[in-house]
């Protein structure tokens, strides 16, 4: 299958066609295949990289909030390597976890060139359970079907730190200055559920969620997250989306890669919150009192795939009809929204 893109400029001969990046890939669900494993493949290797680079210029005399250290301070964080006061008092965990994910990276490369160069161009073509995962832009009950397997991942995922913070030593407590096992998990929903609208403890907080302030409510979300994720898995595999979904969202590659920005786009700007003022997830002992460079970041990556959310659904809206002045209206209503949203985010976190 051949595979074209308009991204051409008329006044000249050159080629721009390598600008598309992976939407050349589109329609070719094999190789866009290989190109996501391949992308998670680099995620993998900067992350041991970068671990191992740490490792190495780590000096054990000095706090970790003072070395400009990216990872092992999260590593320190979930109770590798850690003890009392938040001394770093073995480096070896964060070596080894750092050659896990060079070895991860490998293997996930070679998935990504395998399916570039030698699996199947489109998925339906392949053997054994390949053609099981091809899908259409515009087949709503197979999306929902990949939806579902990559929803397993990240229950999985959150149901990870909950086994290390309850089973597999503990986690790090700025409470105590030490690390310790979650024995009794908060379970009750109105008190998780309860962060989602700013209330704690009754009563209403600006910070939302990032106003948590123990671990056992940490932990009693990642596993009701855990769990939303695994059942929505079991419900997107077996069932098809309703008619008001089929009605409400658009189904092309466009629209999709929208969703996922927007959603990257609300877990960056909660982030900004927890990074800039919650020192239960991010201690002092390994993150500093001063957060301002780690929050600006965390800001400028939120307006990035807000920015990305609104552009690809509008490319997404426009494929394959005219847009009308009022949905270009809407477009532009939503851009000065997001410079809004943005704006007073930025003006909260200064008080």
């Amino acid at each position: 299958m051949t595979t074209t893109t308009s991204n051409t400029f008329s006044s000249s001969n050159q080629d721009w066609s390598w600008l598309a990046g992976n939407a050349r890939l589109i329609d070719v669900s094999g190789k866009l295949l290989g190109a996501h494993i391949a992308h998670a493949g680099l995620i993998m290797f900067w992350a041991g990289a970068t671990t191992i680079s740490e490792v190495s210029r780590f000096v054990p005399s000095q706090p970790v909030s003072e070395q400009g250290l990216i990872l092992i301070p999260h590593l320190a964080t979930l109770g590798f390597g850690v003890g009392a006061g938040g001394m770093v008092v073995d480096t070896y965990p964060y070596f080894v976890i750092g050659m896990l994910h060079l070895v991860a990276s490998a293997v996930l490369g070679a998935g990504g060139l395998f399916h570039v160069f030698k699996g199947p161009t489109i998925l339906k073509d392949g053997t054994g359970r390949a053609p099981k995962f091809h899908y259409e832009w515009s087949d709503p009950k197979k999306l929902g079907f990949i939806l579902g397997h990559h929803l397993i991942f990240l229950g999985l995922g959150a149901l990870g730190l909950v086994l290390k913070a309850m089973v597999f030593g503990g986690i790090y407590d700025t409470a105590i200055n030490d690390v310790r096992v979650i024995t009794e998990p908060t379970l009750n929903p109105f008190s998780i559920f309860g962060y989602l609208f700013g209330l704690v403890d009754g009563n209403w907080n600006s910070l939302g969620m990032a106003a948590v302030d123990n671990l056992e409510d940490v932990v009693g979300g990642h596993i009701w997250i855990g769990v939303m994720c695994i059942a929505g898995r079991a419900w997107h595999i077996v069932t098809e989306p309703a008619n008001w979904a089929r009605n409400l969202f658009i189904f092309n590659g466009h629209a999709i890669l929208s969703y996922s920005l927007g959603a990257l786009a609300f877990m960056t700007f909660t982030s900004i919150y927890f990074v800039g003022f919650n020192t239960t997830v991010f201690p002092n002992e390994f993150y500093g009192t001063n957060r301002d460079s780690s929050t600006v970041i965390q800001f400028f990556l939120c307006a990035t795939f807000l920015f990305g959310h609104i552009w690809h659904a509008f490319k997404g809206r426009s494929e394959g009809e005219t847009l009308s002045e009022q949905s270009k209206s809407s477009a532009v209503m939503a851009g000065f929204l997001t410079l809004a949203v943005l704006a007073i985010g930025l003006v909260l976190l200064t008080f």
